[in-house]
């Protein structure tokens, strides 16, 4: 029986790993990265800097970074110190750690070294990934209350595994691509919304061309979790099948909200209050399906027929 102190602490985690993913988002989207100018860990050369809005924000941000990962590295020696027997929860919260320090040490280094685009879109990659296996700690947390389920010999076709898994992959790229285009300032790529421009297919090249990708992939991904979500219906399975039916559930509501999202964005791009929180809001979108698309993954794998 897990302890009321650990599950506090993997929800924990998982608050805090969200809150600093929203934390880096608000830094990248008000262009507070260089708010600290070139130091770290100080801030300015002051451990506590002059009141600057970039500066607080920037500080802030990592604050709340060194205070969840304390958290995580409690959690961690935790379940490697009482729970080093159940593999699965070893490995959440191994790779909550894991990503929380390559996060941290990628957002010095871009601090110290100005980096490309590229490499800041994957900044916000690791640390989606932090997110993702402290809230697979979490669901761990959960199931093992459930002795019903944990107890479970019903499987799932094997076929379903490599389908889940090649659409978390596909997620991935489709999120980095949006990181992306926040890192290049390509936001006003596409005017106006579904259309690009008022074009079906713009000019490919630049902004428009970087911004109609990402929607294109974003149609592709709906496409393909609508197609997954049928094939899943069809399993026979009426225990595990049945409950990853209800994940292809929530992950088709979230894409078609992430899209939704992706045009409040476009719609509100002239004002700048209203296109932070539409921004916030699409990271927060993007960020649950991603997750639940992990614990997908994680459940067609773990389940799958031999």
């Amino acid at each position: 029986m897990l302890s009321f102190r650990y599950r506090l602490l993997a929800w924990t985690s998982f608050i805090g790993m969200f809150l600093v993913m929203l934390a880096g988002a608000l830094v990248t989207k008000t262009g507070s990265g260089r708010g600290c100018g070139d130091d770290w860990p100080l801030c300015n050369g002051e451990f506590v800097p002059s009141y600057t809005l970039e500066s607080l924000i920037e500080y802030s941000h990592r604050m709340v970074t060194g205070i969840v990962g304390i958290v995580i590295l409690v959690t961690f020696l935790y379940t490697w110190r009482y729970l080093r027997h159940h593999q699965e929860a070893m490995w959440y919260a191994g790779g909550t750690l894991l990503f929380t320090i390559v996060q941290a040490l990628m957002g010095a280094a871009a601090v110290k070294w100005p980096q490309q685009p590229a490499v800041m879109a994957l900044h916000f990659g690791i640390s989606l990934l932090a997110v993702a296996s402290s809230m697979l700690l979490v669901v761990w947390n959960c199931r093992m209350k459930n002795e019903a389920e944990h107890a479970s010999s019903s499987q799932i076709p094997k076929g379903i595994y490599p389908i889940a898994w090649g659409i978390w992959l596909y997620c991935y790229g489709v999120i980095y691509l949006g990181a992306f285009i926040r890192h290049t300032d390509a936001d006003g790529g596409c005017m106006g919304w579904p259309l690009c421009n008022g074009q079906v297919i713009p000019y490919m090249s630049g902004a428009s061309g970087i911004v109609f990708a990402h929607r294109a992939a974003a149609a592709v991904l709906l496409i393909l979790i609508a197609a997954f979500y049928m094939l899943v219906r069809r399993g026979k399975s009426k225990d595990q099948s049945s409950k990853l039916r209800t994940g292809t559930v929530y992950a088709l509501v979230l894409v078609i909200g992430q899209i939704g999202s992706g045009g409040l964005l476009t719609a509100t791009i002239n004002n700048e209050n209203i296109y932070l929180f539409t921004s916030l809001l699409h990271n927060v979108v993007a960020t649950v399906l991603f997750c639940v698309l992990t614990d997908i993954a994680i459940r067609s794998w773990k389940h799958r027929m031999l």
